[in-house]
């Protein structure tokens, strides 16, 4: 039998190709595998930032990295590092051979597969999420009992929409354990009904499914073009609700969007209550971070975290995940928090920015005033050929100069998919190749950024 030492030296082997040499040396280098016991792989792993960051990131890759090395199931533990370490600011006074996996048991509910640290409490609230929030409270004060039923929330990635479904289960299994709260995602859906058609067990999964009292499904969008599956979760849906059980339902988009599903299941999906959830502004961001280093006992000055909210807009999971990776910095470093160690660690994350100074906004800024567009035009819906030349200029010289990623910059400009920024650039670059006097004018714009 291969030894964990083994598996995890072949398992981080086939990890290493598919993600940033810099993501690896961070995250999948200082893990160790410790121990193989009854089909779980234990990890060693420096602090609970890494077990946190691995665990919510990074498990699919890892467990799908061990089916494809060992051609069988496995689950996953983890194990602080021995010593006298500092994680989670404070010692944990880990002894050799104690097990840490008490954070998994203490958090995850293994029967509602709710995480139970996605709670209303911990949730940061804002502009950007308050009816959502308010909604789904009302629901769980009341499941089933309310016209918000189904309750639908979307939102781009990593905005809140998970904290907030899981939120309501916890929130109703707080009040009665015997609720009946069944969280799943719609990929799982999907591989439980192939897996009850193929085992004939179809009359089982029905009952799982429909037996439940409360119904959350995370990522809809993923039931698209899945004919058979949507019938499924159609009738599935139509029973729970003629029997007045709460469904709640997250998606990338709204309904209306969400090409690939049939019109009817669209249509029940519309007639409760929808509700988004937008780019938190710079105060949640700022309040996001404060709330994450209370939590975890820890002391960020104040800058630091303004440093980082300022540069992140993207979504609270990049914010949450840039946070982590500087006290991972801190700690192999061993050295302390300063804003230089901050624009050193986050290189990566901040692109060029975190040295050059130079933002999106000051990118946006100058733009506008050197094409006499206004700046509410340049990141508008507008579609006159200047507008769109001049927005596509600004969209090429955020990624170039300032580095940002393009899920950054879309946000930035109206919320635009990542697509969108790509054929910018790559429009700009031929229009610089072709036209000289063009060039010239991009090469102007740029040194008066740079100065």
């Amino acid at each position: 039998m291969v030894s964990a030492t083994d598996l995890w030296q072949q398992v981080s082997e086939k990890i290493k190709p598919v993600v940033s040499g810099q993501t690896y040396a961070t995250w999948f280098d200082p893990i160790r595998g410790m121990v193989i016991d009854d089909g779980t792989l234990t990890l060693e792993v420096p602090s609970r930032f890494y077990y946190e960051w691995i665990d919510t990131h990074y498990r699919s890759l890892i467990l799908d990295k061990i089916r494809e090395v060992s051609g069988s199931e496995c689950d996953l533990k983890y194990s602080v590092v021995v010593g006298d370490v500092r994680g989670v600011g404070e010692e944990t006074g880990v002894s050799e051979g104690v097990d840490m996996d008490g954070v998994r048991p203490r958090y995850y509910d293994r029967g509602s597969k709710l995480n139970k640290r996605y709670t209303f409490d911990s949730f940061v609230e804002g502009p950007n999420n308050q009816l959502a929030k308010a909604g789904a409270v009302s629901v769980a004060d009341g499941p089933g009992q309310t016209s918000f039923n189904p309750l639908l929330i979307y939102g781009g990635v990593g905005l809140g929409k998970t904290h907030l479904l899981q939120a309501i289960g916890n929130a109703v299994l707080g009040t009665n354990v015997r609720a009946g709260v069944h969280y799943t995602t719609s990929e799982k859906f999907t591989l439980d009904f192939i897996s009850a058609i193929q085992n004939n067990k179809t009359s089982d999964f029905s009952s799982r499914y429909r037996g439940a009292g409360l119904l959350l499904v995370d990522d809809i969008q993923f039931l698209q073009k899945k004919e058979q599956t949507q019938e499924q979760f159609f009738h599935t849906f139509n029973e729970l609700y003629q029997q007045g059980k709460q469904i709640v339902l997250t998606t990338d988009r709204h309904p209306r969007e969400l090409y690939g599903l049939k019109d009817r299941l669209v249509s029940r999906f519309q007639s409760g209550l929808i509700v988004d959830i937008q780019a938190p502004n710079l105060e949640t961001r700022i309040a996001i971070l404060q709330r994450k280093s209370e939590e975890d006992g820890l002391d960020i000055p104040y800058e630091i975290t303004e440093f980082i909210a300022t540069n992140i807009r993207s979504n609270i999971r990049e914010l949450e995940g840039a946070l982590i990776k500087l006290l991972a910095y801190s700690s192999l470093s061993h050295a302390d928090i300063t804003l230089d160690l901050a624009k050193r660690a986050l290189r990566e994350t901040l692109g060029k920015s975190a040295e050059s100074g130079i933002t999106i906004d000051d990118v946006i800024r100058r733009v506008s005033s050197l094409t006499a567009i206004p700046e509410n035009k340049l990141i508008g819906k507008g579609r006159k050929m200047e507008v769109a030349h001049a927005r596509q200029m600004a969209m090429y010289l955020c990624r170039e100069m300032v580095g940002a990623s393009l899920e950054n910059i879309g946000l930035h400009f109206g919320g635009r998919d990542h697509t969108t920024v790509i054929h910018a650039c790559r429009t700009v670059r031929m229009k610089m190749k072709a036209d000289r006097e063009f060039k010239g004018r991009m090469e102007t714009i740029q040194m008066k950024l740079a100065a």
